[in-house]
């Protein structure tokens, strides 16, 4: 049982010198940025869905030009549809940052990059966008996750 506990304080004590000594000072924060993003701005958007769904439809209706037959009949059903498509998008998003917080803290240490997991954050439009200080802090919340990017 001693040497056990021995042999763990050892090895953690060489991960912790291995990760003080191996990384230069040109890492990078972008992923844990991005996972810090992604979480609760994903549960803002499975708030918001019924009003994202609402806007698309509504958007969708003016913007597409369809008979008059389709414009009557798309909302209702269409509306419940992009309803669960916008809240599991949410969620989706949510759990990428989830995903994306281990993995961004690990790049701390070095100078790696990874791409974002769940793109349609990046590429689609929103209800409310701040990249006023998107070097510090992107807000994007009502992200329309039915649009193509």
């Amino acid at each position: 049982m001693l040497g056990s506990r021995t042999r763990v304080w050892t090895w953690l004590a060489a991960a912790a010198v291995g990760l003080a000594l191996a990384a230069p000072a040109s890492a990078t924060t972008d992923v844990l940025k991005r996972s810090l993003e992604n979480m609760p701005q994903g549960a803002v958007d499975m708030l918001l869905s019924p009003f994202t769904a609402g806007k698309v439809i509504y958007t969708n209706l003016q913007t597409i030009d369809d008979s008059t037959a389709v414009k009557v009949a798309y909302p209702v059903p269409g509306y419940f549809w992009n309803l669960m498509a916008q809240s599991g998008g949410g969620l989706i998003r949510m759990l990428t940052g989830v995903m994306e917080l281990p993995v961004g803290i690990a790049l701390l240490f070095t100078d790696a990059e990874m791409e974002p997991l769940f793109d349609p954050v990046e590429d689609a439009d929103a209800l409310i966008t701040m990249d006023d200080y998107e070097d510090i802090y992107r807000v994007k919340v009502g992200v329309d996750y039915t649009a193509s990017g």
